[in-house]
Formats: C-alpha cells, structure tokens, sequence
C-alpha cells in the first residue's frame, strides 16, 4: 500500500473526462461516415433528372442495372473459384503432412456403476446389477425317455406308420 489511493472525486473526474472525449469522437465519426456516404450517392448516383421520355430514363435504368448484375456476377465466381481454390490447397497440406496416427489410449479399470455415475453426473444415482436382469434357467428332467425305454413291443403298433392308420388301411384293402 505504498502507493497513495486515488480520491473518489478525482477519479469520477477523470472518468467523466474520458466519457466526454469518447463521446466527441464518437460523434466525430459519425460525422466522417454521413459525409463518406453523401460523398459516394454523389459520385456513384447523378441526381434524377426527369425527361420528357421516361422509357429513356427506363432503358438507362436496366442498362446501369444489366452493368451491376454482370460485375456482381463476375464477383461471386471469381469468389466461388477461390474458395475452391482454399479447399484444395487444405486439402494438399493434409496429404503432405501425412497421415494422423491415432494416439494410443490407455485402458481405464471402471466399475460399471461408476461409468454411469461419470457419464450421467453425480445427481443421478443408478447402480447396475446384472445379475438381478437375468432369467432364471431351471432343467427340467425328461421323464418321457425314461418311459420308453421300456419293452419295444408294447408300442410296435402304434409306430407301425401314421399312428395306427396303416392297420386300417390292411384291414380295407
């Protein structure tokens, strides 16, 4: 604190001084601008002169306007040129630089509850259990194999063809 405070009225002073001088520049530029463009509608619009003929005036009019419309044009291709032009030379200085190699990435050990923690903020609190999502499986012993394992006789007549029928059919015939 060796350096002496400013007084409170010297500083709205000074600050009121440099207001004052903004505002005449502000104004003083404003000023340059109004007669840059009364300079430019002078040079680059004539005043209106009405003839007795306005078709006259009307073709001088699509003439001057004909004029605009080509320099206009002639302006956007030369434009649209250059720009082509920029992204080819991008372009070039990519290939020349070479390919980008990917960084090598180093592996993270996170727990499953904590990467949705990371990746849906704090606020929310999910724990992920994936076991509780899973079916439960139960075998089921198939008791019908054992059944028929039996003598292979008893049945012969009903595996003798489409359930019995053939028998049928023998006994018609």
């Amino acid at each position: 604190m060796s350096e002496k405070k400013m007084s409170s009225s010297r500083r709205q002073h000074l600050k009121s001084l440099l207001l004052q001088i903004a505002h005449e520049l502000l104004a003083e530029e404003a000023s340059e601008a109004e007669q840059e463009k009364q300079r430019y509608m002078e040079e680059n619009c004539p005043d209106l002169s009405l003839p007795g003929n306005m078709q006259e005036l009307c073709r001088k009019l699509h003439q001057q306007i004909d004029v605009i419309d080509e320099q206009r044009y002639d302006m956007e291709s030369k434009q649209a040129k250059s720009n082509k032009e920029i992204e080819d030379l991008k372009i070039k200085v990519q290939d020349l630089k070479g390919k980008f190699k990917k960084p090598v990435l180093k592996k993270v050990r996170m727990s499953a509850d904590a990467m949705l923690q990371a990746l849906l903020g704090s606020k929310h609190k999910v724990s992920l259990d994936l076991r509780a999502n899973l079916k439960q499986v139960k075998k089921e012993v198939k008791e019908e194999e054992k059944e028929a394992v039996g003598d292979w006789r008893k049945n012969i007549e009903d595996k003798a063809g489409m359930g019995g029928r053939k028998k049928m059919f023998e006994s018609e015939a």
